[in-house]
Parts: structure tokens; sequence; C-alpha cells
């Protein structure tokens, strides 16, 4: 138990790094969940937890001064308390939200150490020494780090009975709700998108993609396919390929 709590924490941490390495996405329940499933022994469990709560987290991004509540650590825990306690998806889905704003609380209070250290770094800057700013981003950057493995590591390695009181607390058509909700998850998570990118331009096009994969049964990496040759046609991407013409004087004229 003590050394899965450590990975789940070190999970938990990896997410928390990657903000200090330029903010590659690896903190998304989709690249954390199969790790904590890969840890626990259920790696099809994590995808399946990990892909569900991507979705459920999708429009948890910090947008001018709103701060969403922590995707990593609420990814990163009810992954680990349904796949340790042997429940499914629906369980998952259940813990993860009320984990992360719990999670975004206790890290709003360790963030209240920030404003001192920036007065460093603005102190620094304005001196020129880059190599202090450097230091206190790495400073910040580490106890965001810290913080993270602190609360998967305690939560998972002291929380497990709590959280398995609490699932059989709540009524199984709860749970049976949460189910369905999991299955209705992907389709909103594509309405967002289509609401972000559809205009009257591409309609036809995803009309196009209805009919094929619909009518006539051709896979998805099939339509991908037709999508990438429409998109290298319509932008004109051949274009630039074509020969040169020729220019008057050349010693083709000759014949």
């Amino acid at each position: 138990m003590l050394g899965q709590a450590l990975a789940i924490g070190l999970i938990g941490a990896f997410g928390g790094l990657d903000y200090q390495l330029g903010t590659l996405y690896a903190f998304r329940p989709i690249v954390l969940c199969p790790l904590v499933g890969l840890v626990l022994g259920d790696l099809q469990a994590g995808l399946m937890i990990g892909a569900s709560l991507e979705l459920l987290f999708m429009g948890s991004i910090s947008i001018g001064a709103y701060v969403p509540p922590d995707v990593t650590t609420g990814g990163v825990l009810s992954a680990a308390f349904a796949i340790s306690l042997g429940q499914g998806t629906e369980a998952a889905i259940a813990l993860a939200m009320p984990i992360a704003t719990l999670a975004l609380a206790v890290g709003n209070a360790i963030n209240a150490l920030g404003p001192l250290l920036l007065g460093v770094a603005d102190k620094a800057a304005e001196k020129g020494d880059i190599k202090s700013v450097y230091i206190i981003h790495w400073i910040l950057g580490l106890l965001g780090v810290a913080k993270r493995f602190g609360l998967c590591f305690l939560a998972f390695y002291f929380g497990a009975d709590a959280v398995q009181g609490l699932l059989d607390w709540i009524p199984s058509f709860v749970l049976d709700g949460f189910g369905v909700a999991a299955n209705i998850l992907p389709v909103m998570g594509f309405a967002m998108l289509a609401r972000m990118i559809l205009n009257r331009e591409l309609i036809p096009f995803f009309i196009l993609g209805f009919l094929l994969t619909s009518y006539m049964n051709v896979p998805v990496l099939g339509v991908s396919l037709i999508a990438i040759i429409i998109a290298i046609e319509k932008l004109g991407l051949l274009d630039k390929l074509q020969p040169a013409t020729a220019v008057e004087g050349d010693d083709d004229d000759d014949f």
C-alpha cells in the first residue's frame, strides 16, 4: 500500500511538473489516469477513466482571472480510488470534481506564499539579475509539484477507507446515473468542439463525414484521409509544387 501511494504521489508530481516543462498538457487525465491504472495493475480501467474524465474536465481551463479546479489531483485520485476499490468509471466521475475542487482550495492556501516570492523576483528583475528570476520560477514550480505529490500521496494512503464508506453511502441509482452520464460525455465533448469550429463553410464537410460513416461504412481512418485530401485541395498546398513557367528567351524557345 505504501509503495502504491508513493507511486500515485509521483504521478501527481509529474502532472505538476508539466507546467515547468512548457505546458505539454501531460497533466491532463487522459495522460495521468492510464499511468495510475498501470501502477495499480489495471491499465484498461485507467484508459477508460482517463478518457471519461478528460471529457468531464474539457472546459476546466484558466481564462482570465478564473482558476479552474485542480484537474491533475482530481484525475489522479479519482482514478486511483475507483481502481483500488474495484469500482467503475461512474465512481471516478462521482469523485473527480469534488476532489478537484477541494484540491483547489488547499492549493489556494499554499499559493498565498507566491506573492512573497514574486516580490523577490520583481526586485531581481529591476537589477537585471536573471539568474535569481529563474531560481524563483523554479521554486514556485517545485512548490506546486510538492503540493500535488503530498495531496495525492496522503489522500490515497489515508483516505481509501473514507472513500469506500462514501461510495457505500451513495445510493446505487446515483452511481448508475453517473454511468449513463459517462456514456453521454463523448457526445457533449464533440458538441463543445463543434460549437467552437463549425461555421457555414464547414457544415457541408461535417455532413459529408456523417454520410460516409453512416451510409457507406467508411472507417474513421478513411474519413480522416479524405479530409486531409480535401484540406490540401482547398488550401492549395500543392500549387507551390507546380513547375515554373518558361521565361521568354529560354533555350526551349529555339524549338
